[in-house]
């Protein structure tokens, strides 16, 4: 994943795109772009999905159970795979978010200045 400005790259730690898809297919089964289109658009186009990561992380997801596919005919009337989470796949994303959750906590109380810091 990249931004849009090569200045204001993001380098994201590793498994936090599996993460974005499982909390994306949470919300029903989608196809590759449509995945890659919903994390741009709630990101506010911050965060950018190229084929080149993505295809790779729902392979990943698929060979561990998280998970399925099926093939399809998408909005366009072409054929397409489309992904849905697995009940394995939800306990994940439920553990995933918990974690993530935490780590990004504590990462915004390192970042806040504190009371005497600012003083």
């Amino acid at each position: 994943m990249t931004t849009r400005e090569i200045d204001n790259e993001l380098e994201l730690l590793q498994g936090t795109l599996d993460l974005l898809i499982l909390q994306t297919l949470a919300f029903g089964h989608a196809h590759g772009h449509a995945i890659a289109r919903s994390i741009e658009r709630r990101s506010e186009e911050v965060l950018q999905v190229g084929h080149g990561s993505l295809y790779p992380a729902l392979q990943r997801l698929l060979k561990q159970g998280l998970i399925v596919a099926e093939d399809g005919i998408s909005e366009n009337n072409r054929k397409a795979r489309f992904y849905r989470l697995t009940a394995k796949g939800r306990k994940k994303l439920f553990a995933e978010t918990s974690k993530w959750q935490r780590f990004s906590d504590a990462v915004a109380r390192i970042l806040a200045p504190l009371a005497e810091e600012s003083k």
